[in-house]
Order: C-alpha cells, then structure tokens, then sequence
C-alpha cells in the first residue's frame, strides 16, 4: 500500500517528431543516377532548395499510395493545374513501382506514363551487396522526338562499397557504342570525399574527348555525421564543374531540443526535437562567358528550414532574382495529408504570386516517438525531479542521445541510416 501511496513520478520525456520526408524519395531511384551527382550534400541541397516551393500559380496533387494486401508495390501520381487563365494545360503523371524487397529499395522496375515527354518510361534496377556490383537501365517507350541522349535511354554498370563508387553508363540506341554516355569514380577516407565525373557531348565517339577536362566535373567534400535525421550533420564541397564554373556549396542538419509549451501535453513531457537546416550554394564563372557546354552564369541561393514539431514545417529561401517562403503542415493519419503553400516574390517585377500543393502518401511508415528510448538522462539521478532543472532548460542539456555513439538499433526503419554504400 505504501509503494502505491509513494509512486515515484515518470521521468521526463523529450518528443522526437519524425522528419517530414525521410527516407527522402529520391533515395528510392539512387542506384539509377551517379554517386557523384548524390554525394557532396547534393542530394540534401536538393531537398532543401526545391521540396515544397511550389511553381508559381500553380495547384499540384501528389497520391503516394499502396495496396494493403501486397507492399511491393505502390502507386505515385501527379497533377498540376494553373490557378489564371493563360491557357496552360492540365498535366499529370503516374509511377508505378515493384520492389522485391521492402527494406531493399535497390531491386525494382518501374512504369512511368505522362501527359508529356517521355509519355512512356521503363526502368530498372539489380543490386547485389554480397559482390557490390549493379545493373541498371532506363528506356524511354513513346516519345515524339528523341534529340538528346535522354530520348534514347542508357544502360549502366556500377561497383558501390563503404568507400568506394565507379560506375559507367552506355547508351544502347540507336546503335550499339562503346563509348561511355558517363562515368563516374568517387572514393571517401574518414571525413574526405574526392570524386570526379565524366560526361561528354551528345553524340561524341572519340577518345579525344575523354581526355578534354571541358568534358569533366570534380569535387572535393568534407562531412560529418550519418544521414539520420536525429544525428546532426554539415558537409562543405568544393565542385570544378567543365573547367569553367566554381561551386562552393555547405549544408548543415541541426538537431536541438526546445522546452515544450503546450497545454495539451501530458507534464512530463518537458521537451521536443527541432530539425533545423541551412543549404548555401554559390555558382561562379572563371573564364569567357556563357558557352555551349551548358554551364550557366554566376548565380547563388541559399536556404533555411525548420521543423517545429510533427505538423508544422517552414521553409525560406533566398536567390538574386527571387525569395521564396513556404509553410506545410501534415498529419500522420493513415494516409498522411501534406498541405503546403508557398509565397514567390519576383524583385525585378516586384510582383508576388502563390502556389499551393496537397500530398497524400501512405509509403513510408514514419512514427511518432513519444518516449523514445534512444534518449537518456545527462545525469543518472533523482537530479531530474528538482524545478531548477527545468529553469535551466535552455542553459544545459537534460538529454543525450544513444546514437552519437552509432547505435541505431533501437531505432524504426525510418529513423535510421537510409544508406551504407557510399
């Protein structure tokens, strides 16, 4: 009766809110792009300067979903509509994707079909990381006009490890060559990345322009921390893009702890996880002005979100011709709904023009950790019950965290390491 009577209060807890988008969707396709083009925090940089600014006076509906009775499938569509009367069309798309292994997202085949180029697409992937060795292919079916490489499609091979990524892209069509349409080597040691990637003109055949460093990227990275969403990470890069254009680019995830205001929450909960991130990219010119091998002129942009709790996510972004802002909020129903809505001002114009989305997705499981186990107390004492603590809230931390060690174990699959191979 007296331990009933003298219960001991449970500890505090910190809510640990998943990301919005994790594992990112593009992690699904990697296998089917060079490492090169995902490394050095581009793929993170992608994410941050493009998820969830919409176009400009424009409605886009996004259904990510998947049957109940077989998960190796799921269905993504897409239609965009215009908000005014300049006479655009309606355009949509659907992706239909099987994957053998639904922890395995390198083994799959998916149909692409579109109101616009390419109307039909198939592709491919086969990963073996026993051997690291892969195959992959994408051919465009139905296209009206195949003139770029693109219209024909390409087949690739590819090795992946911890530390090592070479690969190489053929295209097939419309005649057997055996000439590279790419190729790509990247390596890393410890906290370094070198990479380099090789990409010629449409219709090249001669060993020359193998050797021409117009043909050539190169890139130097320097990171740290995993590519979970609860372990902090930044990486800077330094990219040589065709001997003609510098990019200096930095991305940092920031994960911090804020004391928790609600009223509707239970009291021990006394905390919650942010995600706070910060891209900047700057494209600069070394030589000559604008040339055909596509490089563009000098250009910057930078970037911040931050994620306030599960629900509410907002994001800004600032460019020399335009600033945009966007707000998205999401419910983890089952399906989740995403809605989002963003704010472009052009500063030559000076106009200002919205653009609005609304997601429905049921792929990716991502749960709401209330008591997350991967937290711990700084302090293994009773040190926790006095108020003092909870005045010094933001002055010292009350929590750690399991996995600055590397312990993901305890983890859900969506909170972990989307990825091993480099």
């Amino acid at each position: 009766m007296g331990n009933w009577l003298n219960k001991e209060p449970p500890p505090p807890m910190v809510l640990v809110p998943p990301l919005f988008d994790f594992p990112p969707l593009a992690a699904r396709t990697r296998m089917l792009v060079p490492a090169y083009d995902l490394l050095f925090g581009k793929l993170a940089l992608r994410c941050l300067f493009k998820d969830y600014f919409e176009e400009a006076m424009q409605f886009t509906m996004k259904l990510m979903l998947k049957p109940i009775d077989d998960p190796h499938v799921d269905l993504i569509t897409t239609v965009s509509s215009p908000l005014d009367k300049s006479g655009e069309k309606i355009e949509g798309n659907a992706l239909f994707r099987w994957q053998r292994d639904l922890n395995d997202p390198h083994n799959f085949m998916d149909f692409f079909v579109s109101t616009h180029e390419p109307i039909l697409r198939v592709r491919s992937c086969a990963f073996y990381p026993k051997y690291g060795m892969g195959a992959f292919g994408t051919l465009p079916m139905i296209i009206s006009d195949r003139k770029d490489s693109d219209g024909y499609g390409m087949v690739g091979l590819r090795y992946g490890s911890e530390n090592l990524s070479i690969g190489t892209t053929l295209m097939p069509f419309p005649s057997p060559v055996v000439f590279p349409r790419s190729a790509w080597a990247v390596g890393r040691l410890g906290a370094l990345t070198a990479g380099a990637k090789y990409l010629p003109p449409f219709g090249s055949k001669t060993d020359v322009d193998f050797i021409n460093l117009d043909n050539w990227n190169l890139a130097i990275g320097y990171g740290l921390g995993s590519s979970s969403p609860l372990s902090p990470s930044f990486n800077v890069c330094l990219e040589l893009a065709k001997k003609s254009q510098l990019i200096a680019s930095f991305y940092q995830h920031v994960v911090v702890q804020r004391r928790v205001k609600n009223p509707f929450e239970e009291n021990q909960i006394v905390g919650i996880t942010n995600y706070i991130d910060f891209g900047f990219e700057l494209k600069t010119r070394l030589k000559g002005d604008q040339s055909s091998n596509g490089v563009d002129n000098a250009s910057f942009q930078v970037a911040a979100s931050w994620q306030a709790n599960k629900n509410f996510l907002l994001k800004a972004k600032l460019a020399p011709s335009n600033s945009s802002v966007a707000l998205s909020f999401k419910s983890w129903w089952k399906p989740s709904f995403t809605f989002s809505i963003s704010a472009v001002r052009e500063r030559m114009h000076g106009t200002m023009s919205y653009g609005f989305g609304l997601c429905v997705e049921d792929l990716r499981e991502a749960r709401y950790e209330r008591a997350d186990p991967n937290y711990i107390m700084l302090a293994q004492t009773k040190e926790h019950l006095a108020e003092g603590v909870l005045r010094d809230f933001n002055k010292r931390p009350m929590f750690e965290s399991n996995i600055a060690a590397g312990n993901f174990d305890g983890l859900p699959k969506e909170l972990k390491p989307y990825h091993k191979l480099l």
